[in-house]
């Protein structure tokens, strides 16, 4: 039976700093096309996080194309690349964001990290697991798209946000990405986070296409309905000045979102251990 629940929650109580236990909560976001405003969307998120006392990683999982250090301003001197190239320790190449997150950088210009082999998987995930204990929460920046890496980092994950705009090829390529995930994974649970529009009920009537179309060609997929992110100038202003809007401007209808959305993160239940397709983080 398919089920699709599109309630919001939020935590009763947040503690200033959550406690920490061995298995973070890793979340992927994707999208099935670029230009959605994904990764403004991750490390917003990952900062309204950090401020409801949560200890957030942020691995860049676009590799070889990445790009969440220039969101930031910050300059990237190593990536994964050196990593595998045994030019620099795994945890060389992480950085620390003044803003509280710490950052995975993938690298930008690399083609041979857009397909990881297996070996290279099993190494970078190892090592992510090593570092892992230190965080509530991994959230992983996917690359665009169905390639086998953006596969890959959904079925590592627990949970999967797929991002979506009303442009029509968002919502089309949104499907695509959840069907192949559905047919070649076995992944049915998805939260959907509708990005860039007027307002809350533009959103929900987004969402509602994109359900009825799943509903019509795919059996045994659960969606939630996540939240929204409305269009705000100052997040372009932000964007522009390499800074989160949450940060620069917290006031604005974009920054109030982004905390709206994580508490409805916190207030969800984790999903259940063997959610992910390797029990990574034991």
């Amino acid at each position: 039976m398919k089920m699709h629940r599109n309630g919001m929650g939020s935590p009763s109580d947040l503690e200033s700093c959550a406690p920490l236990s061995k298995r973070p909560r890793v979340v992927s976001i994707s999208s099935g096309k670029g230009g959605v405003g994904k990764t403004s969307f991750t490390l917003n998120l990952g900062l309204a996080l950090t401020r409801l006392g949560q200890r957030v990683q942020l691995l860049d999982g676009n590799l070889g194309l990445g790009n969440i250090d220039v969101h930031l301003g910050l300059t990237a001197n190593s990536s994964i690349k050196d990593f595998f190239n045994q030019r620099k320790r795994f945890r060389e190449i992480v950085l620390e964001d003044p803003h509280g997150i710490s950052i995975i950088p993938a690298g930008s210009g690399f083609p041979e990290l857009t397909n990881l082999d297996a070996s290279q998987r099993i190494s970078l995930l190892n090592e992510i697991d090593s570092i892992a204990e230190k965080f509530n929460f991994m959230l992983i920046d996917v690359g665009p798209g169905i390639s086998s890496n953006v596969l890959y980092f959904n079925m590592v994950a627990q949970e999967s946000i797929i991002v979506v705009t009303p442009e029509p090829t968002s919502i089309a390529n949104a499907i695509a990405l959840i069907k192949t995930l559905l047919t070649k994974h076995v992944k049915n649970y998805f939260m959907v986070l509708v990005n860039l529009v007027a307002n809350e009920n533009e959103a929900r009537e987004l969402f509602k296409i994109l359900l009825v179309t799943i509903d019509r060609y795919l059996i045994n997929v659960s969606i939630d309905y996540l939240g929204f992110v409305p269009l705000d100038s100052k997040l372009a202003v932000a964007l522009k000045n390499q800074t989160p809007v949450l940060e620069a401007y917290p006031d604005s209808p974009s920054s109030k979102s982004f905390v709206e959305i994580a508490k409805t993160l916190l207030g969800r239940p984790v999903q259940k251990k063997d959610a992910g397709l390797l029990h990574l983080f034991e």
